[in-house]
């Protein structure tokens, strides 16, 4: 390698959603990074502008969440559907439904609405806190992964827009997150595949209005004689309005119609009938056909990743895009982490593209309907009704608002479910042993975990669990202990199988352990591994130096009451447990990925096989070999 050509973990181009979560991730687990943008300042107006529930909960997992609610966001908790009335005179609401209905376990019931430019301000923040700027305007003109050096493999070429000036480096991994026009995808010759073709076109428009449409801080979708619009509420007074420009039913379809902010608003006017609707001034407004694609390819040679809209284009109606993207660079940053720092073989990067990829298809499948639906005129709204009040009618329902409804899952982030894999544990993984998926549990692996309340010992403070552990790149490992007087012998057991010589435990074991600090919380013995342990007993009967080993005791921050009360499980005397599918009594592990996502569940026994099993599954994908002891666990 030339040593005028400076070296990098990564080099990210782009600094939208996706390139800046991945960036904040490797930037925080101390990689040296090379971020360009080809823009000369952030996002000032416009693009994405919904964070679903799934994405406040990583926000916070991340310590983010509040800096975004500084701003003071529009959160939007219910969606009121409004269709023409029968007498022609305009339209009116026929129905209501929750952002996120009841049956969605969320900590946060709502969608947040927010300017992508102050989002991204709060990622350009954090990662000048740990010593990462992006670099502006800069362009990518070239790159090549040519094996001329083992390590950094890849040399990639920048120009500053306006200078001229050149500059090239060498990387270890290059990543597009350039959004729908990507030199980098071109360049590697990775194609588009279009679902279906263009039909419908509409204009977005963020501005402050005045009217006496009583909906207009709710998010509202519109069907009248004149067209559609969806209503957006945002932070200061603004609102984004989408409106229907052209269709293909209409005798002059052109699928590249322009209109201009005067004649869009013009046809607001009429939609809105009989309200009224005026603005003080338009922030931004744009045109766009609606479309969908994706990436027949997310790498070629898993050193050149691509993420975001660089790989999957859809409506924006659904608040999708940037929630899409920022679960994207969370699942690519971890396993490039794990690689790196030597737990992980490299061939688990490819589970970044099957998963991601797999999320996207779905992702277009659902927007190809939504939007399709959301276009069309709904010839009967009285049908709505039902989604805000229990009705004995047996007509069929109305089809947009039953896909509404039916996808709200899925659009809060929560439906998201990776296929088996050797992260995702199932009867065809390598790892294979009867103590897998205990009888009973109502996890499902690839799947993010259950909510639950606990009480922390050393503090009695009622905390979330799922959140305890940040996002800090290490697996989770939840031992829920149930009884202690039933589970004694099988947690010391757990305890001492940890420190078996070739345990994946001890095989990662950190090597500047002996100077660890004493306030180390979550990562005192392994930087991949935090163990948090939960009994089924109240706080006031659990004494920490009569229940826990040694190594156990270390995580004293991280030992948890399971006696908080759940309404989901309003019969469970240990709620946490039984919200696991877990026996309340004898417990189980539940080994959860470092992105949120359950990987496996172990039922938790005397003996080694607890641990055993473990030793197998995170040995599928680890870097090391890690061993079994012979001895069975007793069942």
């Amino acid at each position: 390698m030339s040593s005028s050509l400076e070296a990098y973990d990564i080099v990210i181009v782009g600094a939208g959603p996706v390139g800046l979560v991945l960036s904040v991730c490797l930037a925080r687990w101390g990689y040296k990074i090379k971020h360009i943008d080809m823009r000369p300042t952030p996002t000032a107006t416009g693009r994405a502008d919904g964070i679903q529930p799934r994405s406040l909960d990583l926000l916070r997992n991340m310590n983010l969440k509040r800096q975004i609610m500084a701003y003071e966001p529009a959160k939007v908790y219910e969606v009121a559907f409004w269709d023409p009335q029968n007498s022609g005179k305009g339209i009116h609401r026929t129905g209501t439904w929750a952002s996120c209905p009841k049956f969605i376990d969320t900590r946060y019931p709502f969608t947040t609405l927010l300017h992508q430019g102050l989002i991204e301000r709060v990622f350009i923040d954090d990662l000048q806190k740990n010593g990462t700027d992006v670099q502006r305007p800069w362009a990518i003109t070239g790159f090549k992964n040519d094996g001329m050096n083992q390590t950094y493999p890849v040399e990639v070429n920048f120009a500053h827009v306006d200078t001229k000036e050149r500059e090239t480096v060498r990387a270890k991994y290059l990543f597009s997150g350039e959004g729908a026009r990507s030199f980098v995808r071109e360049q590697l010759g990775v194609k588009i595949h279009h679902k279906d073709p263009i039909a419908h076109v509409w204009g977005v428009m963020d501005g402050v209005v005045r009217t006496d449409f009583p909906d207009i801080k709710m998010k509202c979708t519109i069907h009248s004689d004149h067209g559609s619009i969806m209503i957006i509420p945002r932070e200061n007074n603004m609102v984004r309005l989408y409106i229907q420009v052209a269709s293909s039913t209409d005798k002059d379809w052109n699928p590249r119609r322009q209109a201009t902010t005067s004649e869009v608003q013009t046809s607001a006017k009429k939609i809105f009938q009989p309200y009224y609707i005026e603005w003080d001034r338009v922030e931004w407004y744009s045109v766009y056909p609606i479309g969908q694609g994706i990436a027949e390819k997310y790498t070629l040679d898993h050193r050149v990743f691509m993420g975001g809209d660089c790989c999957h284009t859809h409506s924006p109606k659904a608040g999708q895009g940037m929630n899409t993207a920022f679960l994207d660079a969370q699942n690519l940053a971890w396993k490039i982490h794990h690689v790196e720092s030597g737990f992980a073989d490299r061939s688990i990067l490819s589970s970044y593209e099957s998963e991601r990829r797999l999320i996207a298809e779905n992702l277009l499948d659902f927007d190809a309907k939504y939007a399709s639906l959301f276009s069309q005129r709904q010839p009967s709204a009285g049908e709505v009704g039902a989604a805000s009040q229990k009705s004995e009618m047996k007509e069929k329902p109305n089809e947009f608002v039953e896909m509404f409804k039916s996808s709200c899952e899925f659009t809060s982030g929560y439906g998201v479910a990776y296929n088996p894999n050797v992260y995702n544990w199932s009867s065809r993984h390598p790892a294979q042993s009867p103590l897998f998926h205990p009888k009973g549990t109502t996890l499902r692996t690839g799947r993010i975990m259950p909510t639950a309340n606990v009480t922390r010992i050393v503090d009695a403070n009622v905390v979330h669990l799922e959140q305890e552990v940040p996002l800090n790149g290490s697996f989770r490992i939840y031992l829920f202990a149930g009884v202690p007087s039933i589970t004694r012998r099988a947690v010391s057991d757990f305890a001492a199988s940890l420190l078996k010589q070739k345990s994946f435990y001890k095989t990662f074991e950190r090597q500047d352990i002996e100077s660890v600090s004493y306030h180390e919380r979550h990562n005192p013995h392994s930087l991949f591994f935090t163990i948090c342990i939960t009994f089924a007993a109240s706080r006031a009967s659990i004494e920490l130096a009569d229940e826990l080993p040694d190594v156990l005791a270390r995580y004293s921050s991280h030992v948890y009451a399971d006696d908080i009360w759940d309404q989901r499980v309003p019969d469970a005397k240990a709620a946490a447990h039984a919200k696991m599918g877990l026996d309340q009594e004898r417990g189980g592990v539940v080994v959860v990925r470092p992105d949120g996502y359950v990987g496996c569940v172990v039922q938790l026994v005397e003996g080694t096989g607890t641990v055993d099993a473990l030793n197998d599954y995170f040995g599928a994908s680890a870097a090391k070999p890690l061993g079994r002891s012979e001895t069975q666990a007793r069942l």
